[in-house]
């Protein structure tokens, strides 16, 4: 189906597995006591009663070599299963489209195939949604929507809004099928050194009116909590619904006036001790692979790594992964071979009963595919983040991450990802 092609910007800041969970005999994901599966297939978007339960899906990846974790989500009538990057800094969730496409990096026959009448008019709510806080520019009512997100590396993406269904496995062991508003892109640049990532799309996870999990918390069918739970192996799981957040959880308010997951000013120590860095407002971003300070911060963090490293034998040699990098007398196996040379970070949130995010060595270092220790925090100002600060992929590993956009906050705990939790 050929869509007209307008522009109309929205603000941005920065198989195998799958395929088990929705035939419903995941063994991950065993039934309450008290609950009996109900295979019946349903395409009402509303529970009988009061929320209906989790979402449970397996993530692929890693943060190096990589670069991203990504779900499988099943989209249309029948389901065509497509693998999305997941972004819990940004709101609308998009796919490649053949619409057709310029810039995809999917054959044709793995490009989702939209129809005309899922388009969504631009006089739509969900339109008004995905252009929040701006309106939809629309020549007129019915127009269709249009949607374009611009990447701080110079990408972008453009396409149309549609609605269509997903098939969705509730972890009572209902198959629900909600019809939700998303983008099918048809346009994507990537004019960046870095190729994309090789996923069909992204999922949007944040706490904005456009995101999956606010639309499936308007129907009724979970709350509008998240978490994600990351190896550092590898892999990992993530969840829609409050059924999985575990109890004890120090909890740390998140700004109301962002649609970002944005934190509370903190201070920052380095290896127990004050820098003298404070007042630091971070994005916990699970589309970033690497944690980014602005220029000030990243400058006077830099200096203080390196004078902890005077009489360590590493030097500092070039390695095409990333800017700082360091070599010991032979090639480095795993970050656990380098992490005695180097002193943990702390952010401290210091108004909300001194909570804090510990970043041992392993939460800022990779190692290369040369065997050199890299280090994982990068310069935001020179990547176009301004005065922004990023807590990426890198600073959350081995963390259950929890979302509570209902309470407007966020928690972690340390927790094995390796397994998928049960129910």
């Amino acid at each position: 189906m050929d869509v007209k092609k307008r522009k109309a910007t929205v603000p941005w800041i920065m198989m195998m597995m799958f395929i088990l969970l929705f035939s419903g005999n995941f063994s991950g994901c065993s039934q309450a006591a008290s609950q009996r599966p109900n295979k019946k297939k349903s395409t009402h978007p509303k529970a009988a009663s009061g929320f209906g339960s989790s979402v449970l899906f397996p993530v692929t990846g890693n943060v190096y070599p990589l670069g991203y974790y990504s779900i499988w989500l099943a989209i249309g009538q029948p389901p065509k299963v497509f693998e999305f990057d997941i972004d819990t800094g940004s709101d609308i969730t998009w796919v490649q489209c053949d619409a057709p496409c310029t810039g995809c990096t999917k054959p044709v026959d793995q490009l989702y195939k939209p129809d005309k009448n899922i388009l969504v008019p631009c006089n739509h709510p969900s339109c008004g949604a995905v252009h929040f806080p701006e309106s939809p520019r629309c020549e007129k009512p019915d127009d269709q929507c249009d949607f374009e997100v611009d990447y701080v590396d110079h990408g972008s993406v453009m396409g149309v809004v549609v609605n269509d269904f997903f098939s969705l496995r509730l972890m009572n062991g209902s198959l629900i099928r909600p019809l939700l508003t998303f983008g099918c892109a048809y346009n994507l640049q990537n004019p960046g050194p870095y190729p994309p990532p090789s996923t069909a799309g992204v999922v949007g996870l944040g706490n904005g009116k456009a995101s999956i999990l606010s639309q499936l918390q308007s129907f009724g069918l979970t709350r509008n909590v998240l978490g994600h739970c990351l190896s550092g192996k590898g892999g990992g799981f993530l969840f829609l619904g409050d059924d999985l957040v575990p109890s004890g959880i120090a909890w740390l308010p998140v700004s109301a006036e962002s649609k970002h997951y944005l934190s509370s000013p903190a201070e920052l120590l380095f290896g127990g001790k004050p820098t003298g860095i404070k007042d630091l407002k971070v994005v916990f971003d699970s589309g970033s692979s690497y944690t980014y300070f602005c220029s000030r911060v990243y400058k006077a963090l830099l200096d203080l790594v390196s004078r902890g490293l005077n009489r360590k034998p590493l030097n500092s040699v070039q390695d095409k992964a990333l800017p700082v990098c360091w070599k010991g007398k032979k090639p480095f196996k795993s970050v656990h071979d380098v992490r005695n040379y180097f002193s943990s970070l702390t952010l401290s949130f210091t108004n909300t009963g001194n909570i804090q995010l510990q970043l041992q060595p392993e939460a800022y270092l990779i190692v290369t595919e040369h065997g050199n220790a890299c280090l994982g925090i990068l310069n935001g100002t020179e990547a176009g983040l301004e005065d922004s600060n990023i807590i990426g992929d890198i600073s959350l590993l081995d963390k259950m991450v929890i979302y509570d956009n209902e309470k407007q906050q966020i928690g972690w705990a340390s927790a094995n990802c390796d397994r998928l939790p049960k129910s």
